[in-house]
């Protein structure tokens, strides 16, 4: 039987230079850090900002806490995409992990701005 790590290895192709394979796991892991933070981002509105209309930091809270979920599992995608293609020799694929933590950062920036006018008045 094959252990876990002998299953999820990439094995097709040629072994790339090992600086590439190590900045491409460095990568991963700042994804992970990014998730992560989101994550507790999440955690944050959601407990201290009390005197915030409760559907408005729950909406903000659910919205941090879905986008480092999402960001998370498609790390671990882009990392084995990545390292297969640099394996077969090909271009290396586009990110949809970009344009998701922008726009994902940008609403919920829009969401905390109105949290923001609506606290202070």
């Amino acid at each position: 039987m094959a252990s876990w790590a002998d299953r999820i290895r990439i094995t097709e192709g040629e072994d790339p230079d090992y600086r590439f394979s190590l900045a491409n796991e460095r990568t991963f892991l700042s994804w992970v850090r990014t998730a992560l933070a989101l994550l507790a981002g999440g955690v944050a509105v959601s407990q201290y900002l009390p005197a915030a209309p409760v559907p408005l930091r729950t909406a903000l809270a659910l919205a941090l806490v879905a986008l480092g979920t999402v960001l998370a599992a498609l790390s671990h995608r882009r990392w084995r995409r990545t390292e297969r293609a640099m394996r077969l020799g090909r271009a290396l694929p586009p990110s949809t992990q970009l344009p998701l933590l922008a726009f994902g950062v940008t609403a919920v920036a829009v969401g905390l701005l109105v949290l923001v006018l609506v606290v202070v008045r």
